[in-house]
């Protein structure tokens, strides 16, 4: 696309997005990204099948990648404060091919994510309503967090400030509640240290075990990256930017690691209730807090968990909206999609995704929902591709910068142990990506229909990326051409 087409594409967008996320949004955009099913409902399993200590140290790992991971995302991010990070910065840095591949893999992944939050969410209100319409509450909810995406980019920020409080303080006052336990100060007969020595704890199930925790952790931890999306309409972003990274592997320590520890001193890992994930009766929060004589610990954790699904959607939507608007004005989507309302919204390109994504979820709702799990199990890998970008261009950012001659000391914030952060990072996805399906292999049977579904998503980005590589001819752009200008999108 030449520069004459992209700034047309502007002036088609008769208006521009706008810096309305402060430094406070951002940092919650970022946690709450980072908190939701996976730890309320999914850090059970995960002690119940490798152990206490196998747990904590695939959640560890998991949580030592993700720093690195958004260190390279926050170098990136403040250098260049882009709505369309991800794509943008491959386009940039790598070639215009894989930036493209990488855009369409992002907006899809999160499309699919409101039609899977969706479902989730009519299943949380039938704690309550067991005879109520399923339509009923998708409906009201795709009409909330349409609604919130749809008013300023403000008003987003704010709704996902305050659904990130609530999940802070639900799980400050869990660990909290969790040590008293502990130390005795409150009932429950905690048995101390002995649930790491009970059966064969502290790594139940030995490596295997520890390694399928590993796997799904990285799972837990997707939407952190949600940062490089809205730093593209944050205030400041030279300074909002890194004051959020600064504090994220601090918040991963404290918010898994140290809940996780909780669950592991308070519940043995034989505990079979663990094992579920999909029920708020047998969270180990409610679990926990039912031990500690809360009587109402699963309406409250029920109302919490649907916090973090109404979140998660309303993130996915304005995700998922933003890199479609970005695709448009670099030429790479319809051009209408770039259209930008005067409070700074890229509507179309927001009905486009929230139509997607319902379409999504009225194949749940019909037949078997055959299409919806394919169409699930095709977005599987999207979160770590998009994670292999983010490595891949700031390890060729960093480079093309010096080759330029640019000194690092210039930088608005500089990522540490370059280039071990983003090599070691990009390492860690390549294997959770290429192990996905090991308990496929590891049992008397290979379970095809297993593998195919947690590796289609791969066959399907190398597709649109080389069908782009062919249509457009680009190559690996060489380091000293690499555009390094600042202009936001």
């Amino acid at each position: 696309m030449t520069e004459r087409e992209r700034e047309q594409v502007k002036k088609d967008s008769k208006n521009q997005l706008q810096r309305g996320l402060k430094s406070r949004h951002l940092t919650m955009i970022s946690l709450g990204g980072a908190i939701g099913t996976g730890l309320f409902l999914a850090s059970g399993n995960a002690i119940y099948t490798a152990g206490p200590g196998g747990a904590l140290l695939a959640y560890g790992l998991t949580g030592v990648m993700v720093y690195f991971l958004m260190t390279s995302l926050g170098e990136l991010a403040t250098y260049m404060p882009i709505s369309g990070s991800f794509s943008t910065y491959a386009t940039r840095f790598v070639d215009p091919s894989f930036g493209f591949a990488l855009g369409w893999n992002y907006w899809y992944n999160w499309a699919i994510t409101i039609a899977s939050e969706l479902s989730a969410a009519t299943l949380i209100m039938k704690f309550w309503f067991p005879d109520s319409p399923s339509m009923l509450w998708s409906g009201l909810f795709l009409a909330i967090i349409f609604l919130l995406n749809a008013l300023t980019v403000k008003g987003y920020g704010e709704s996902e400030y305050w659904f990130a409080i609530i999940k802070v303080v639900t799980v400050i006052v869990f660990i909290i509640i969790g040590l008293l336990m502990i130390f005795r100060i409150l009932g429950g007969g905690v048995p101390g240290f002995s649930n790491f020595t009970v059966g064969d704890a502290p790594f139940h199930g030995g490596f295997l075990a520890a390694f399928g925790v590993f796997l799904a952790a990285g799972y837990s931890f997707q939407g952190t990256e949600l940062l490089g999306v809205s730093a593209g309409e944050s205030e400041h972003p030279e300074k909002n930017v890194p004051k959020a990274m600064n504090t994220i592997f601090w918040r991963i320590l404290l918010f898994y690691i140290l809940a996780m520890f909780v669950i592991a001193m308070i519940l043995p890992y034989t505990n079979h209730n663990l094992s579920a994930t999909d029920s708020v009766m047998v969270s180990p929060f409610t679990l926990v807090f039912d031990r500690a004589g809360l009587a109402v610990a699963a309406s409250v954790m029920n109302a919490v968990i649907l916090t973090a699904v109404l979140s998660a959607g309303n993130s996915g939507l304005y995700a998922s909206t933003r890199m479609l608007y970005a695709l448009a004005a670099e030429g790479k989507a319809p051009k209408f999609l770039g259209y930008v309302t005067r409070h700074g919204i890229p509507i179309w390109s927001l009905i486009v995704t929230a139509a997607f994504g319902l379409l999504a979820f009225f194949a749940s709702s019909f037949g078997d929902g055959l299409v919806y799990n394919w169409l699930l199990s095709a977005s599987g890998m999207c979160g770590f591709i998009a994670w292999l970008g983010i490595a891949i261009s700031h390890y060729r950012f960093r480079r093309a910068y010096v080759a330029q001659g640019g000194k690092l000391s210039d930088l608005p914030y500089r990522a540490k142990w370059f280039p071990f952060g983003p090599l070691f990072a990009f390492a860690v996805c390549l294997i959770v990506i290429i192990g996905q399906s090991f308990g496929a292999f590891s049992g008397g049977k290979i379970d095809w229909g297993g593998i195919i579904a947690a590796y289609i998503g791969i066959p399907i980005f190398l597709a649109v990326w080389l069908i782009a590589k062919w249509k457009m001819k680009t190559k690996l752009i060489p380091l000293e051409q690499c555009d390094l200008s600042r202009h936001a999108d």
